[in-house]
């Protein structure tokens, strides 16, 4: 083979190179027309508007409310008119109207004693105190399903652009490996391994748009939407990793005694501690006040009769067969379930938060690795594979297997990026905190781990 010939070759692979490369940066399309570019911040607010959950929430907090309403009214007293002593003497016309009837008119009103209307009140306040902080759980609780959503979405659209950018570069590499074909340059088994390639990228592709799709789906129905969820895009950038201070130097008792869920632990005591001495207080006896007027024909009356009167009555239970045992023991037993409920409380929550630090020292190591180890030694190892290939050093495969390799670590480093992100916001959403008021651990626990 003449010179010529070879520097004619060595020119076109250059040059197909040159296209290769030239594709391989080119940046990806934004999003198509008719998408809804959304930042986590705005998802978060339309979360906490249209969120059915939490939508069912505010009802709840609105009947805790008309709990304390009824609990805190007083009993409302009762009238009884009765009519007795009707004659049944005939007496002159009119009949019955003409006859002397006995007609009473009988208030009576209970008074609760042993401050059991207060207690009422007190219970039901207290459980005002329990669902809203329910409610503030289930906020925590939806931000962090949100960022979780968010970022899969977000994942899924970086993973949809390095699928379809790396089928434009098998596709380049296809189109040139057909021009050397022509010239003799490579055997045609080389250009079949470059098409399998590509047609394994179009499924990557393929693969790609449905996770992307499932994504989006499940960010609209965690946000409260359905109609606008195909089209969501992801805006936001990943985060950059900030100085830390994970807890502000607040004790871990404190920051989990501010968590909501064991705020309303807490006020389930009370209200189990009102429902005990309610329990107790109804050995105190309740005294029914009554007073009646009678209307009775006057004395001289044919029939007889004494006048109008007024009377007085005083009703006392007499506590002989039942004093209450069943609902002092209910009682109890409640008070004895919630203190055992706020206990699980806390070892959950302490669990919780010590599971997400170590879930973030992990995935911040994963990305130190990815990031300052596996990536630069995989785009080295692809760069020098394209060199050998480009003066005939290796082989086809060689430059395949090492885009290949290059491909996965890209992947691998967006997954472990996605992971970290979930990471903080498991640990913001154990430690009840907002991205906003604390600061990112990434940094530190990536310092730490080296």
């Amino acid at each position: 083979m003449s010179l010529g010939i070879l520097a004619v070759r060595h020119v076109k692979a250059i040059g197909i190179l040159a296209v290769v490369l030239a594709l391989w940066c080119t940046p990806t399309l934004g999003a198509a027309d008719g998408s809804w570019p959304l930042s986590l911040s705005q998802a978060q607010h339309i979360a906490h508007e249209r969120n059915h959950d939490l939508q069912i929430a505010r009802t709840v907090i609105s009947s805790a409310r008309a709990g304390v309403e009824m609990a805190a009214a007083a009993p409302n007293p009762s009238l009884t008119v009765s009519t007795s002593s009707i004659s049944t003497a005939t007496r002159g016309a009119g009949g019955l109207w003409k006859r002397p009837i006995d007609t009473v008119l009988h208030i009576d009103q209970l008074i609760e004693r042993g401050g059991k209307r207060e207690l009422r009140r007190e219970g039901a306040e207290q459980q005002v105190r329990a669902v809203r902080s329910d409610y503030s759980d289930l906020v925590r609780q939806l931000r962090a399903s949100v960022a979780q959503a968010y970022t899969d979405l977000k994942l899924a659209q970086d993973k949809r652009a390095a699928a379809l950018d790396h089928l434009r570069l098998l596709e380049a590499m296809l189109s040139a490996a057909q021009i050397r074909k022509s010239a003799g340059d490579i055997a045609g088994a080389d250009v079949e391994r470059v098409r399998v390639d590509q047609l394994r990228a179009q499924n990557d592709v393929t693969l790609a748009e449905g996770e992307l799709m499932l994504a989006r789906r499940l960010l609209a129905r965690v946000l409260g939407i359905s109609e606008e969820g195909e089209q969501l895009e992801a805006s936001d950038a990943w985060p950059e990793p900030h100085p830390p201070q994970p807890l502000s130097g607040t004790p871990l008792e404190e920051v989990i005694s501010r968590r909501p869920d064991v705020r309303a632990a807490i006020a389930r005591i009370g209200v189990a501690d009102a429902g005990s001495r309610l329990a107790h207080a109804l050995r105190t006896r309740d005294v029914t006040v009554g007073m009646q007027y009678e209307h009775f024909p006057q004395p001289g009356d044919p029939n007889g009769g004494s006048g109008n009167s007024l009377g007085l009555s005083v009703q006392v239970p007499l506590f002989t067969r039942y004093y209450f045992q069943g609902e002092i023991l209910a009682a109890e037993a409640s008070r004895t379930a919630s203190q055992q409920a706020l206990l699980r409380a806390r070892a959950l929550a302490e669990n919780e938060i010590s599971t997400a630090w170590s879930g973030l020292a992990f995935a911040a190591e994963r990305v130190r690795r990815n990031r300052d180890e596996l990536l630069p030694a995989a785009e080295k190892a692809a760069n020098a594979a394209e060199y050998a290939y480009r003066y005939g050093a290796v082989g086809v495969m060689d430059v395949l297997d090492a885009r290949r390799t290059l491909r996965i670590t890209r992947l691998d480093a967006l997954a472990a990026q996605a992971e970290l992100s979930k990471a903080w916001f498991a640990w913001t959403a154990a430690t009840n905190a907002t991205t906003d008021a604390t600061t990112d651990a990434v940094t530190e626990l990536s310092d730490s781990s080296q």
